[in-house]
This record gives C-alpha cells, sequence and structure tokens, in this order.
C-alpha cells in the first residue's frame, strides 16, 4: 500500500506509485488584462510625446531662431583704424638680380600715396634669400596695422619684425616678386578693410551698396 493511501481504503481506490497528481492554480485574467492596457498606454504616451518634440523643433523653435534676426542696421563693431598710405614711410630693397626693380616700385608706391624713404639693394642677410614676392619688416608696432595697408599693394609679402623702433617699414623684394597689385584692386581691398564688419546673417556693406545701386539703376516698376 501506498503512503498516499489514507488508511481504510483500498482496492479500487487505493492509490499506488510515487506520483501524485499537482495541483495548478488559476490563471488570473485580471492581471493580464491589466499588463495589456498598461502597454497601449505607454505606447500611447511616447507616441504623443514624439509629435510634441517634433512639433517644437519644427514649428516653435524655428519662430524662435526668426524672431531672434541680427538688427542689419547696426554695425556689429566699430572699424579698425588703419593709417592713411601717407602715414607710412617704405623702404624699398632688392634681393633680386633684376637691375632697377627697387627704382621702379618705390615710384609706383610714392604715386599711391605711400611715402619712399631709402631706395637700393638689399642687405647681405637677405639678398638673394627672398623666395617670396617679398618681405615687409619693421617694428613690432607695425603689425597694429602699417603691414596689412602696405600687404595690399603686393600679394603674397611676408610681415616680419625686427629690433627697429622708429615706424618705418622695408620693402625687400624676393623672386617671387612680379609686379604690385593692380592699383585699382589695391583701393578696393583697402577700402574694404576700413569698413565695419557685418553681423553673422547680414550682408556686408559692399553687397548693400551693389543692391542699392541695382536698385536705383532699374528704378520703381511702371503701372500702365
Amino acid at each position: 500500500m501506498s503512503m498516499l493511501t489514507p488508511p481504510g481504503l483500498g482496492g479500487k481506490y487505493r492509490i499506488t506509485g510515487d506520483k501524485y497528481p499537482r495541483m495548478r492554480r488559476p490563471r488570473r485574467r485580471g492581471r493580464v488584462v491589466f499588463a495589456v492596457v498598461t502597454a497601449v498606454v505607454v505606447l500611447g504616451l511616447v507616441g504623443w510625446g514624439t509629435q510634441q518634440l517634433i512639433h517644437v523643433f519644427s514649428g516653435d523653435a524655428s519662430k524662435a531662431i526668426a524672431a531672434k534676426k541680427p538688427d542689419c542696421t547696426r554695425p556689429a563693431a566699430a572699424a579698425k583704424t588703419l593709417p592713411k598710405p601717407a602715414q607710412i614711410t617704405v623702404n624699398v630693397y632688392n634681393a633680386t638680380t633684376r637691375s632697377g626693380l627697387a627704382q621702379r616700385t618705390a615710384d609706383e608706391l610714392k604715386k599711391r600715396g605711400f611715402v619712399v624713404g631709402k631706395v637700393g639693394n638689399a642687405s647681405a642677410q637677405y639678398d638673394k634669400k627672398v623666395a617670396g614676392a617679398a618681405v615687409l619688416l619693421g617694428a613690432p608696432s607695425a603689425a597694429n596695422g602699417t603691414f596689412t595697408v602696405l600687404g595690399t599693394q603686393v600679394k603674397g609679402a611676408s610681415p616680419k619684425t625686427d629690433t627697429r623702433t622708429g615706424k618705418d617699414v622695408d620693402f625687400i623684394i624676393g623672386t617671387g616678386f612680379t609686379a604690385l597689385t593692380a592699383q585699382k584692386v589695391a583701393d578696393t581691398e583697402l577700402a574694404s578693410l576700413s569698413k565695419p564688419p557685418a553681423k553673422p546673417g547680414c550682408p556686408s556693406a559692399g553687397t548693400r551698396a551693389a543692391k542699392a545701386g541695382a536698385k536705383a539703376r532699374t528704378g520703381p516698376a511702371s503701372h500702365g
């Protein structure tokens, strides 16, 4: 007789063997329904939040950016004060094998308003040792604007300072020099350097002037 058979019972009701039926808890449908409802609500909230983010970045953010357009009627900063060509004394030295180059260059710079100082051959330190167009040599104070103004007259010039205290600048012509920048181009570049910088997102002064000139040439549209 099995240990599972109560005393007094036997026969066909007697339980034999060492296995017995296991009882399972009835499934609770309420939990399943709750889990499904919760998942649906979470997905709905996620979708709603995504739509709100898209709306913010595409609509409200665009309006905010548009509302913060810069005031293009006022300059971003004052124009940098640069010396006039008449305030710059230039010593012109020839570091090439082409004779007369220093004098011709000095004469052209004088026509453009610069004050010409010494003219001649470059010192041994630079003679036939300047591979570029030119070297502009001056005191550290020349970096405040003198190099910039003189640099508009020749492309590829390399500024360099030494221990001098005077305001004169050496224009040392190198082997890469062909000619000074065309005066019209140099004057335009120099004029643009004297104008205040444009604000980010605003047209430059040159662009505004060009648009104003084009509008003046076309005139108002006629009505017929």
